[in-house]
């Protein structure tokens, strides 16, 4: 019920950190994996982790953030691939400013790339889902849907917008055969926190203290959820936001 042969995943920046995590499972599940990225540098590296999973994989440039190239990357995935079963989208950013010191241009690049992104991916998504009899989407929220951080503002609320955005299109898209679910990963070692740990002082410490695993998450813990949520296992789960965070939110 985990076998995902035969089935197309495109996975928006999926060229490095929890999106290669999780492509690298759905690979190993048997995906062809599409990566969707903007640096195609970073992209031609990730597709050949991805093959030596033994996936049929290849990337298409894109910034998600455009309708129009949106529109153009799906219409290049049709044309390569015919058929879209499985859609993550993970493409993020964040600004650490507090809200006063943060400039409505940074407020619109992190809600842009964090929430605009996933609506306007899911939406060219969904008539391809749909011709294909049904599929997955798996949005990556945070666990600042859940907490408040001073320093992430814009985050948060994009995260907490994932979510709603998540339980809204699994409502209305059930239907049609297509489940929708969150995945809200803890404090994961990518190049994204990297920055949060230089930034905030005693914060790796404070992480591994509360966090029941005692440690950092590795973008490998999240592949497999993907595998979960991507395949038939996952039937009569949508709406969902599942934590996987080593324990972090359930401290006391």
């Amino acid at each position: 019920m985990f076998d995902l042969k035969g089935k197309v995943a495109l996975v928006t920046g999926g060229n490095g950190g929890i999106g290669l995590g999780m492509g690298l499972g759905l690979a190993k599940a048997g995906a062809r994996v599409v990566v969707a990225a903007r640096d195609a540098q970073k992209s031609a590296a990730a597709v050949d982790a991805l093959k030596a999973a033994g996936s049929d994989s290849f990337a298409l440039q894109a910034d998600v953030t455009n309708e129009d190239s949106v529109a153009a990357l799906f219409d290049q995935l049709a044309a390569r691939c015919g058929r879209l079963d499985i859609l993550v989208n993970n493409a993020g950013t964040t600004v650490r400013k507090p809200v006063d010191q943060l400039a409505l241009a940074e407020w619109h690049q992190v809600m842009d790339t964090n929430l605009t992104s996933a609506f306007l991916c899911c939406r060219a998504a969904h008539p391809h889902l749909k011709a294909a009899g049904g599929g997955k989407i798996i949005n990556i929220g945070s666990m600042m849907s859940i907490f408040g951080a001073p320093y992430a503002p814009a985050y948060g609320a994009s995260k907490g917008g994932i979510v709603q955005l998540t339980r809204a299109m699994a409502a209305s898209w059930a239907a049609d055969g297509i489940q929708v679910n969150a995945v809200l990963p803890g404090w994961i070692q990518t190049d994204l926190t990297d920055g949060a740990r230089a930034q905030v002082p005693g914060l790796s410490e404070r992480v591994v203290a509360r966090t029941a695993a005692g440690r950092w998450g590795r973008p490998e813990d999240l592949a497999g959820i993907a595998v979960f949520l991507a395949s038939a296992a996952s039937d009569f789960v949508t709406g969902t936001a599942i934590p996987v965070d080593g324990g972090y939110s359930i401290a006391a």
